[in-house]
């Protein structure tokens, strides 16, 4: 690889990682290319970018977006978006169907955090979620109401029938 080509990577993944609200590093060790693929695909569907690049130039680019405190060992592997929960979601889901796959390490909300905490975030609810949940609770007694004067309406014409 030229030079050239890994200052622009550099350069890319600098302005990726200062936008990015969540960063997981993986371990990607035994998987093959399809596997890969499958992870690139379903972090896709929902706007998450995954890219496996050297260490070095992945270090850089992290000093560079002013992210402290992830050390890079080995083979690694990059999970990163806008929405943490989307990066975590991705990230866990994929690392429950494939026992190669492991999360070393992530960095959310200004700090590193574990593989425990990436996987407690991956399991809250969405923002979609949370909405419907929320309008299902407001629509409750409005649905519970009609339920009741339907059956009291039943009950009348029952009653002069």
């Amino acid at each position: 690889m030229k030079r050239s080509e890994k200052v622009e990577i550099v350069n890319i993944l600098t302005d990726e990682f200062k936008t990015s609200g969540a960063i997981v590093v993986c371990d990607y060790k035994g998987l093959n290319v399809p596997q890969l693929e499958t992870l690139r695909i379903k972090a896709k569907e929902v706007g998450v970018k995954v890219r496996v690049v050297k260490n070095t130039l992945a270090t850089i680019a992290l000093n560079n977006a002013e992210i402290e405190g992830i050390e890079l060992k080995d083979t690694n592997v990059f999970v990163w978006g806008e929405d943490q929960l989307d990066v975590t979601k991705v990230v866990a889901k994929f690392a429950e169907t494939s026992k190669i796959f492991k999360i070393k390490t992530a960095y959310i909300d200004g700090e590193v955090c574990d593989a425990a905490k990436v996987e407690a975030l991956s399991k809250m609810p969405s923002r979609d979620e949370l909405i419907g949940m929320l309008l299902q609770t407001w629509m409750a007694p409005i649905t519970n109401f009609t339920i009741g004067l339907d059956a009291l309406r039943a009950k009348k014409e029952e009653e002069s029938a």
